[in-house]
């Protein structure tokens, strides 16, 4: 089976924002502060990789 490269882009959006979902969420539940610290950190730079991967996925498949 293959998969389109609309399809990956759109696959890995939804991967990418579950990580930053995920972060969000142990960051609130980790006492401490340094990992907690990380893992907002992580969730930010996940939250830019999928905002650019929309922006690729628009740029070439504008009908999305």
């Amino acid at each position: 089976m293959k998969i389109s490269t609309e399809e990956i882009l759109k696959k890995k959006i939804l991967d990418v924002q579950e990580l930053v979902r995920d972060y969000e969420a142990l960051s609130k539940r980790v006492k401490d502060t340094e990992v907690a610290d990380l893992f907002k950190e992580y969730a930010e730079e996940c939250g830019f990789q999928a905002a650019n991967l929309r922006k690729l996925l628009q740029k070439n498949f504008p009908e999305n």
